[in-house]
């Protein structure tokens, strides 16, 4: 008899712990992304949900991979960039909750203020078109260029209406922005790229995105599976006192939580 009752409560933690039949492979760009996700993933650990974390150095990747299953969950991107490829790619995609804000941010080697930005000089954003558009907007916002009304998020080089300092706006893959540097007089780069450089928004931006701009990252899943009890577990993980630390800790205000 004690043994029966012994085996029944082994089962009964088996069960309890596995909750989710299935490891849930997780998609993220290299840098903070996936160092967020191992942490979250230890939380998520003791709830009962395992995941295995892939990461992608091109930004295109992860969401088609998601909606080609091989992925069930991703973790890299904001709601302008998600918005766009669902229109362009007519992925069937959703955001089930925030994740973290990553200030898009002015950097140089070349010079230390923007007083000292000269005519015809060369600034680099990311060629995609959501993050290009946001980096034409950080523009904007320090009057190094004026875009056409009503544009938005969606802004193109093509909307350009006014560039006073007659910039030459170059257009290069959002991975290589740091290493530009060298060749550019200034470039817009996101955060996680940045911090892969050891670039600090806060200590090394010459200026950055207010926080009010519509960039924070979202969680993406197929919209099948935006009510699934493991997407619940995740966003719990993630959205965690724990996790929250870790990011305060690791990076020290150049990426904040948003819950």
């Amino acid at each position: 008899m004690k043994k029966l009752i012994v085996a029944a409560a082994i089962a009964a933690l088996v069960s309890a712990g596995s909750a989710f039949a299935e490891t849930k492979k997780v998609g993220v760009t290299p840098g903070p992304h996936a160092q967020i996700l191992e942490k979250v993933k230890e939380v998520a650990a003791k709830k009962g949900l395992e995941l295995d974390i892939t990461e992608f150095s091109d930004y295109v990747v992860p969401n088609q991979a998601l909606s080609d299953g091989e992925i069930d969950i991703n973790s890299f991107q904001h709601q302008p960039y998600l918005d766009n490829q669902v229109k362009e790619r007519g992925l069937d995609l959703v955001s089930v909750a925030k994740s973290v804000n990553f200030p898009m941010a002015g950097y140089s080697k070349k010079i230390k203020s923007l007083a000292e930005l000269k005519d015809g000089a060369s600034v680099a954003i990311p060629n995609d078109p959501s993050n290009g558009g946001r980096a034409l907007i950080l523009l904007a916002d320090q009057k190094l260029i004026t875009l056409k009304d009503g544009v938005g998020v969606k802004a193109s080089v093509a909307d350009i209406t006014g560039n006073p300092k007659n910039l030459n706006i170059v257009e290069l893959d959002a991975a290589q922005l740091p290493r530009s540097l060298d060749d550019v007089d200034l470039a817009a780069i996101t955060t996680n790229y940045a911090l892969a450089a050891n670039l600090n928004p806060k200590k090394d931006g010459l200026f950055q995105e207010s926080v009010k701009a519509p960039y924070v990252g979202i969680i993406a899943v197929r919209a099948k599976d935006k009510d699934a009890a493991w997407v619940k577990t995740f966003v719990e993980s993630y959205h965690s006192p724990e996790v929250a630390a870790f990011i305060e800790e690791k990076f020290k205000g150049a990426i904040t939580p948003t819950w």
